[in-house]
């Protein structure tokens, strides 16, 4: 058997690994060797494969390296490196397709999934909201800020003119930690606090904000701090 016929044989192989007991059935340079088929047919791709996960650790590590990283391994041309980056930018819109017109509620961890992927190993920071209608469906996700968060940037009317746009009655806050830690700041709790009050005052709700780190997140509902500002916010309106 020539290597061509071997090579033939063995991505079939692979295929059919794959198509009768899913990607859990390959090991992490398997699949990425899989997906390197499509972009370079003639070529054994095993080795680039392994050199890929040498060089950035992990499957992760590989969807989520830079373009002119991806293409410093040799073997990797410009129609391989897009591959990859699109294979991402892909699983990222299909889970944002997935969750719009769902119930949050029975959907949450299909959201966080979807802001996992799409926010996690970000170099910068973003602040994106999530409009929900009166059924609790996600209508929108909109990202509204780009680069370092602070009081004057995440301005709550810009929020509150967004969201009447949407018909939004509830709103979810994400922003991700480019650090890896998603631990709260100070002002990250002003933030929030300041968007429950102002949303609260239009009649609108607050889920959640979230935000998301390298390998975890932190959820201000999950935490109590939202309920916790929703009723210091009743105090000071009585009072």
């Amino acid at each position: 058997m020539s290597g061509k016929e071997d090579n033939v044989g063995h991505r079939k192989r692979l295929r059919g690994k794959f198509l009768k007991a899913g990607p859990e059935s390959l090991l992490d340079y398997e699949i990425i060797e899989l997906l390197l088929t499509f972009a370079i047919p003639r070529r054994d791709t095993k080795p680039i494969a392994k050199d890929l996960i040498r060089e950035f650790k992990t499957i992760q590590g590989v969807f989520e390296a830079r373009h002119e990283d991806l293409m410093s391994i040799s073997g990797i041309g410009e129609n391989a490196a897009f591959l990859i980056k699109f294979f991402l930018e892909a699983s990222s819109f299909y889970l944002k397709e997935k969750i719009t017109k769902k119930e949050y509620l029975h959907s949450a961890k299909d959201v966080l999934k979807y802001l996992q992927v799409s926010m996690k190993s970000l170099k910068h920071e973003i602040f994106k909201v999530i409009f929900l209608n009166s059924r609790n469906e996600i209508i929108h996700a909109e990202t509204l800020h780009e680069g370092t968060l602070n009081q004057s940037i995440v301005y709550p009317r810009k929020i509150i003119e967004k969201a009447i746009r949407y018909n939004a009655s509830s709103l979810i806050f994400v922003h991700n930690h480019p650090s890896g830690n998603p631990k709260p700041s100070a002002q990250d709790r002003e933030i929030t606090r300041n968007l429950v009050f102002a949303s609260r005052m239009m009649d609108m709700d607050v889920f959640d904000h979230i935000i998301i780190g390298d390998n975890d997140y932190y959820s201000f509902a999950e935490n109590g701090d939202i309920k916790h500002f929703k009723e210091k916010y009743l105090v000071l309106r009585q009072g």
